[in-house]
């Protein structure tokens, strides 16, 4: 199936219910016990919130073997019990087990896997593998974190009872709302999510599928010359030649720190290589590892009510 195929035939899983069964996997970093506790908190209020007694396993930078992550994830996508499944964090390590996990179960039984930065792979298997839209959005150790009106938005997404389309929403409300010179409206499905993960995952069965949508972009920790070199390595493979356009999210601690001769920031990078590739961009989407993170269903088409 080609990518422009995938939009029209996406399974978007059921709304789920307050109440129901929901679990939290640990498939990346090492998840800890201090950092989630605030958002296990907030989904047991409003569901019954199953986890491993593993959950906190760790393995170096990985949360245990690969072995372990797997099963977990897959114990979860064959639970008829489980309705929605929701990373504990990011960190590095969906991208292994990615061959290892079962699409047939979850194109059987529809469930949203909930995440974002790492969890990119898992979203992109998810439609690319199984045909199912994933909801990139808060991983649990950040949902405590979030202001309220993010959580809610989560939770309404999940339930469906959110059908505004969030890219205009999340620019209304954002006072870094901008775009680029052409001035060139664009709409199309919502994908992408980490920027470093969607330049890894080029050229493997589980590249993130761009053609006709809106390419949302956003990182952390990635200097300006790393933003080059993932942006450059997008518009060499040919992916700016398919999107409708790029939305531009936070780029959390992305800026060079101060030396001797001075380097463009961030923004001035993605605006530069954005423009270069002759793609249309907006920036100032409340998504990402800043002190927003405002959920959408990856690959759906946003409707407005």
């Amino acid at each position: 199936m080609s990518h422009s195929d995938i939009w029209s035939t996406l399974q978007v899983p059921p709304p789920l219910r307050p109440g129901a069964t929901v679990a939290v996997a640990a498939p990346a970093g090492p998840a800890h016990a201090d950092r989630i506790e605030a958002g296990l908190g907030l989904l047991g209020q409003r569901y019954d919130v199953r986890a491993a007694e593993d959950l906190f396993a760790a393995d170096g930078y990985l949360a245990g073997s690969d072995d372990r992550r797997a099963d977990e994830l897959n114990g979860y996508l064959r639970d008829p019990d489980v309705r929605a499944i929701f990373a504990a964090r990011g960190g590095y390590g969906s991208m292994r087990i990615l061959d290892r996990l079962d699409a047939d179960a979850l194109r059987a039984d529809p469930k949203p896997i909930v995440g974002f930065s790492d969890v990119t792979a898992l979203l992109s298997w998810s439609a690319v593998a199984a045909g199912v839209c994933g909801v990139h959005g808060p991983v649990v150790t950040q949902l405590g974190e979030l202001p309220t009106d993010d959580v809610q938005w989560l939770f309404d997404l999940l339930e469906g009872t959110r059908p505004t389309e969030p890219l205009a929403e999340g620019l209304s409300d954002s006072d870094n709302a901008s775009g680029s010179g052409s001035g060139k409206a664009f709409a199309g499905p919502l994908t992408g999510g980490n920027l470093a993960m969607i330049s890894h995952l080029l050229g493997t069965p589980y590249a993130v599928p761009t053609e006709g949508a809106v390419l949302v972009l956003e990182d952390i920790g990635e200097r300006p010359y790393q933003l080059d070199r993932y942006i450059t390595h997008l518009q060499l493979a040919g992916v700016f030649d398919t999107v409708a356009g790029v939305a531009l999210g936070d780029f959390t601690r992305c800026d060079e720190p101060p030396g001797p001769r001075p380097v463009p920031d961030a923004f001035a990078v993605l605006q530069e290589r954005l423009d270069a590739a002759g793609v249309p961009w907006l920036r100032g989407l409340p998504v990402g590892h800043g002190t927003r993170n405002r959920a959408f269903r990856f690959g759906a088409r946003p409707v407005r009510p």
